[in-house]
């Protein structure tokens, strides 16, 4: 293995390939094949509940449920599991176990039926857990890999290389979904039932495959040689409340994480229900219609985010890092106020090329704005893990008050209209965060 100076263009085309890898999950899994499949298996069974644990529940709770528990379980572990990766100083053999948990349950999703539930909700558990465990430790590298002034831009490439990558695969999929006759699944909807389970075995493949060129060539970590033993093995929790004493100190930093946790609330919000919001608020022509305009919808919003990132990286280069989150963040009030109104299929792809457009933008730029603020220390997975921790929180808080509002007035478009507060709020919360080192 070549051992890479901090900062070299090999090294840091390494760390965002990882992007290219592990972003087929969150576009075939979490937005597009998988929603599609696993409500077209309710649809095919005639049934609108399911048993589980002596409770009869619908589709949507249940898979919702299901997400939030994986949440909850990745904030408590990341920070477990980063403690000691930053003790050993082997956070590279953590990154590859979640990456690997993750493809393999993806792979596994291919035996996903309601006759088999809770293993096939197992399956989606650790496939969740598996891709959001390893960009603990793949976020955590940045800093390691890139100088303050590289960080926006490779942070950018990153999410830009993801985003082209899986829609290769998610085209690819598509055409196995809409023409099974030609991959040998025969016709009709069972053989595009089989497709999409096969869709899964591809991601697994993919992620496993293409993460091995990041692996070859990102450094192990800051060796201490030190051995795990009992005393350690809360000390991730330790270093989570040591970030957060040390944020007194830093108000620049501080400011900025809560003014995150609020505004990546709600875009995570959005992103987990995007296709779910489109298939049963819009007015699709037929089932074939909805599913083929799914998922071109979910294609515009991947490719219009390579643009946005760009856009982002440069802007910030020029009136600074806030001012450009400042900006976005009133962008999305905008969208969640049109997004109340829409309801044709045209209407939607627009608001889907918008979305698109600032998706990109906020996801890199918080990021790389997170890491500039960050003091001078070895210890950056400590500090990443809490800036995950953050992030799963307000994902689980974010999809609670959603869903409390969809169920008590029966319509996600109240929902989708009541994020304007926290971008709002995002909005106030960046205005107070001091301009030193970014202004």
């Amino acid at each position: 293995m070549e051992n890479l100076t901090k900062g070299s263009k090999k090294l840091l085309n390494a760390w965002a390939f990882y992007d290219w890898a592990n972003s087929v999950y969150s576009l075939v899994i979490a937005s597009a094949i998988f929603p599609i499949f696993y409500q077209a298996l309710f649809n095919a069974s005639n049934v609108e509940t399911i048993s589980i644990f002596g409770r009869n529940m619908r589709s949507t709770p249940l898979i919702t449920f299901t997400t939030a528990a994986a949440f909850l379980l990745v904030s408590f572990i990341s920070p477990l599991l980063s403690g000691i990766a930053d003790y050993v100083g082997n956070k590279k053999n953590f990154m590859k176990f979640f990456c690997y948990l993750g493809a393999i349950s993806c792979m596994g999703l291919y035996f996903f039926s309601l006759e088999r539930i809770y293993i096939s909700l197992l399956f989606y558990f650790f496939g969740l857990i598996g891709f959001w465990g390893s960009l603990v430790f793949y976020n955590s590298y940045l800093p390691d890999v890139a100088f303050p002034e590289q960080q926006d831009k490779i942070s950018a490439k990153g999410y830009s290389l993801g985003y082209i990558g899986s829609v290769i695969l998610l085209l690819f999929n598509l055409g196995m979904v809409m023409f099974p006759q030609y991959f040998g699944f025969g016709e009709g909807g069972a053989a595009s039932l089989e497709a999409m389970k096969w869709s899964f075995i591809s991601v697994g493949v993919w992620w496993i495959a293409f993460s091995q060129y990041s692996f070859y060539y990102l450094p192990k970590g800051n060796k201490t040689g030190k051995k795990v033993t009992g005393k350690v093995i809360l000390n991730g929790f330790r270093e989570l409340r040591g970030v957060y004493n040390s944020l007194s100190e830093n108000r620049q930093l501080k400011r900025y994480l809560i003014a995150f946790f609020v505004y990546s609330m709600a875009v995570q919000t959005v992103m987990l229900v995007a296709t779910y919001f489109g298939e049963q608020e819009i007015s699709w022509d037929g089932d074939e219609g909805k599913t083929i305009g799914l998922i071109m919808s979910i294609l515009i919003i991947q490719l219009v985010a390579v643009v946005g990132a760009i856009l982002t990286s440069r802007a910030s280069e020029k009136i600074g890092n806030i001012p450009v989150l400042i900006f976005i963040n009133c962008i999305w009030v905008i969208i969640c106020v049109v997004a109340y109104f829409i309801e044709t299929p045209l209407q939607f792809y627009g608001t889907a090329a918008v979305v698109g457009l600032v998706m990109g933008g906020i996801q890199s730029l918080s990021r790389s704005t997170y890491s500039k603020f960050l003091p001078q220390t070895k210890d950056t997975t400590s500090y990443f893990s809490f800036y995950d921790v953050s992030e799963k929180i307000g994902i689980v808080i974010g999809m609670l008050i959603y869903g409390l509002i969809d169920q008590s007035t029966g319509s996600m478009r109240n929902s989708i209209l009541f994020l304007v507060v926290f971008f709002v709020m995002g909005v106030v919360l960046l205005l107070r965060v001091p301009r030193k080192k970014i202004s």
